[in-house]
């Protein structure tokens, strides 16, 4: 396993990375429900990966307002407080050698008004949701359409909260614009049906996020700035891009336009063939020469190889970095990992 190209330090941006691993962010909710505030919990799980030697440490999904929730005990960016906790996380990564960004998420739609401090859900269209809110478990609510004031409002939020992260001592934020959240369901025609400049062809219906990423990246700089997009949607796992290919190079004609340097494609299966035999990351590498973060039930080895022949930069890992706070260390000296227990892993910070 010396071998494995996961194990390479690699220069992104102004980054220096001890690995080509990946921390995927992945929600905890481990933060106060109140506050919003992780503690010294949090602290020590993210600081573990970071001793381990992880590349890149990719938060869970940190809410830029109390509306932007969507289940129990999420972190948040928009309070002194927050931000004085995340100072300690960062802290305890810089100083074991690491490099971690904030994952900035709204879910829109996906929500309940029990958990936004009584305000009903937003989206771009006022399209109810199938499914059960997750956790609360009661169906999710009618959202209000979003006047052109709370775009521009929610668009101030991610700024401030990118703002904020820097503060807080993150080498940088993912913008969260993937899996039917409230950017992606601006981008997609089933979530979507305004008439302004908002809605219409996919490439005005991307006018949302490019104009939310204009702004964060004027505000911290594009090598900063990482964005996850997908095809998948969590309230809706039977859909499919009408024209993959096209809508993926739609989107990376925008990312070039705004100078973005880092992409998360995110996909459940990094197999999974898209189109013409080639799977999501191939597609997007067809139009894309900057950074590719690979991700979905990567195994070490084929992490690996997506490297060697140029698929992707850099794989990111979830699960078995739940499981296995020193997975750099077993991957160097070919120990098995340990296997995910959803009953052990999920409910305790390891």
């Amino acid at each position: 396993m010396d071998s494995n190209r996961l194990l390479e330090q690699v220069k992104v941006g102004s980054w220096l990375l001890r690995s080509r691993v990946v921390m995927a962010p992945m929600t905890r909710s481990f933060a106060d429900d109140h506050s919003g505030e992780v503690g010294p919990d949090v602290v020590e799980y993210y600081r573990k990966r970071a001793a381990d030697g992880i590349g890149l440490i990719i938060t869970e999904g940190i809410n830029p307002s109390p509306r932007a929730k969507g289940t129990y005990q999420v972190p948040g960016l928009y309070t002194q407080g927050q931000i004085e906790a995340w100072k300690k996380v960062t802290a305890a990564v810089h100083q074991e050698g690491g490099i971690i960004v904030a994952q900035l998420w709204h879910v829109g739609r996906l929500t309940h008004h029990e958990l936004t401090g009584g305000l009903p859900p937003q989206a771009p269209s006022s399209l109810t949701a199938n499914g059960l809110v997750h956790r609360l478990r009661k169906p999710y609510e009618r959202p209000e359409e979003m006047s052109h004031a709370e775009i521009k409002e929610v668009i101030d939020h991610f700024t401030q909260a990118a703002r904020n992260a820097i503060t807080a001592g993150f080498d940088g934020v993912e913008v969260h614009a993937a899996h039917g959240y409230l950017i992606d369901q601006f981008n997609s025609p089933i979530t979507n049906v305004r008439t302004d400049k908002y809605g219409g062809s996919l490439t005005q219906r991307l006018t949302f996020m490019k104009e939310l990423l204009v702004s964060v990246v004027a505000e911290i700089g594009a090598e900063r700035t990482i964005v996850r997009f997908s095809e998948i949607k969590d309230d809706l796992p039977a859909y499919k891009w009408p024209d993959a290919e096209h809508t993926i190079a739609t989107y990376i004609e925008a990312f070039k336009e705004l100078g973005l340097t880092m992409l998360h494609p995110s996909t459940n299966h990094f197999d999974h063939i898209l189109v013409d035999e080639l799977t999501l990351h191939q597609v997007v590498r067809k139009y894309w020469d900057g950074i590719i973060i690979g991700v979905g039930n990567l195994t070490p080895d084929a992490a690996s190889e997506a490297i060697a022949d140029g698929t992707i930069d850099l794989a990111a890992f979830g699960r078995p970095l739940l499981a296995n706070p020193n997975f750099i260390q077993r991957i160097k000296s070919s120990t098995a990992l340990t296997t995910y227990d959803p009953k052990i892993h999920l409910s305790h910070l390891v």
